[in-house]
Parts: structure tokens; sequence; C-alpha cells
């Protein structure tokens, strides 16, 4: 039996472009390296819109805010694309969602994934028409380790520029940190505390993921840490920054991270 429906518009349908690549990088033996993103966003569904004979009338093309999602992985890496079930919630919000891949401890050590972070921001700011982007409201979230590298990113720094999208800022305004380590040099002194347990995951400064992502001399770690770490870099002009951990965390505990940066963050002045 052929029926005719009118299916309708509940909502808007979101669009999905993969394999960006934002940057051209080397891995710590010299290869090539080409870092991508994924981009989440409302944009109508052409198909759609020919099957049904009509225009979504709920579709927007005007500029959106962006969010930049930071996976987690402990420095090590993570599939950029790990979280984009959850990540649809923002898109279904009206938010633009790129979620991108940074070189992972294996491929280079820090700052290399912070200038890769700050490397996605001015990419997107530079192809902000393509992909229907508000260039003024670009935030950056991420959990764990990405959480580090959204705080790192907030404070909107002058360091860790690159040639790459040059002209560009990498400037954010609004940071979400889910339980990033943001005192490195914390969470080595703690994890340190426990080599000496045989049931303990890690006996070496170098093996532990704060020790990973630096590399280098064992002997200084603490002493590079210093620079890799939020904590230290406080300043009036950091973006808004939300800060979510839990109190109960074994692997970053909440006093050698967010205890410590929120409590530099009201030393500074700028908790209103």
């Amino acid at each position: 039996m052929k029926q005719t429906i009118n299916p309708g518009f509940k909502k808007k349908t979101l669009t999905l472009i993969d394999n960006i690549v934002y940057s051209h990088q080397k891995d710590l033996d010299g290869k090539p390296l080409e870092l991508k993103m994924s981009i989440l966003l409302q944009n109508g569904n052409s198909e759609m819109r020919l099957a049904a004979g009509e225009d979504d009338p709920k579709e927007d093309h005007s500029p959106k805010p962006a969010l930049l999602w930071i996976p987690g992985g402990g420095w090590r890496g993570a599939d950029k694309n790990l979280m984009l079930g959850e990540m649809t919630e923002f898109a279904n919000a009206g938010y633009v969602v790129a979620s991108m891949y940074y070189r992972s401890s294996a491929q280079g050590h820090f700052p290399d994934q912070i200038i890769d972070v700050k490397t996605a921001i001015r990419f997107l700011r530079a192809n902000a028409e393509a992909y229907e982007i508000d260039p003024e409201r670009i935030g950056v979230f991420g959990r764990s380790a990405g959480g580090h590298l959204a705080a790192l990113a907030a404070m909107n720094l002058d360091d860790y520029g690159s040639e790459e999208w040059k002209g560009y800022s990498d400037r954010v305004q609004a940071c979400c940190n889910m339980f990033g380590p943001t005192d490195v040099v914390g969470l080595m002194e703690a994890e340190e505390k426990k080599f000496s347990d045989p049931k303990f995951r890690w006996h070496r400064v170098e093996e532990t993921h704060g020790g990973a992502l630096l590399g280098g001399d064992p002997a200084t770690m603490k002493e590079r840490a210093w620079k890799a770490s939020p904590v230290n870099f406080v300043n009036p002009a950091m973006c808004p920054m939300q800060i979510f951990h839990g109190n109960s965390d074994p692997i970053v505990p909440i006093e050698h991270s967010s205890d410590v940066l929120y409590e530099n963050i009201c030393r500074a002045g700028l908790d209103d």
C-alpha cells in the first residue's frame, strides 16, 4: 500500500565533517604528521530538503559559538572522536563542536601539545566562515589531560605560537576544565611518594604520564613541569573558567590540581 507522509522537522539535523587537517607537524623521529579534527554543527540536510520538498524552517547559517574539545588519555593519545556521542548535546544546543587530535607524548614532548591546541584555535578562526563559526566566541573544554591543555589555553598567553595560521588569534573566551592535572609538579611529587609501593603502576618519574609528556632528563623533569602547569600562569588575560573535579579522584587528586588552581584564581582577584 502506497502512503504519503510529511516527515516535518522536529529538530535540526547535524552535519559531521571528519578528518580535517589543521596542522602539519613532525613526530620525535622526524616523520611527518597530519593533525586532524572533526567538526559537528547544525547546518541543515540537503538530501532531506530535496526529499521533503521544503527547507528546514529551523535552519540557521548565522555564525555560531564554537567549542574545541581536547581529549584526555594521559597525554598519551586518544581518538579525537571518542566522545563524539556526548558532543552531539552541544551541537544540538547550537554550538559548533570541533574535536581535535594533538601530538601524543610518544610523538612530541611539551610544549608540542599546547602548540597544537593553539594552532587548532587559529585554524577555527581562519576558517570561521566555512564552518559557520563566530570568531569572537570560541571556547575550549576537555577532561583529564585535555582539561590540563584547555586550562593552559585559557590563560591566553602569548607563548606557544607557530607559523601555521599566523595572523589569527589563539585567544579563547571560555573554558571548561574537567579534572585536569593543572599542577603537574604537585602531581609528580604525589606520585613519587608511591614509587616504593610494589603495587603502584609506576616506579620512576619518567614512567608517569607527566614524565612521558616532558621527556628528556628525569633529573630536570619537575623543574620543567613548572612551565607545563597552568596554576603558575593565572593572569588577568585569562578567560572565564568552569572547573569540575571529584574529591575522590585517585588518579588526579583534587588537592594537586583544581584546589590549587582555584586558590590562585581567587588570590588574583579573578573569581567573580
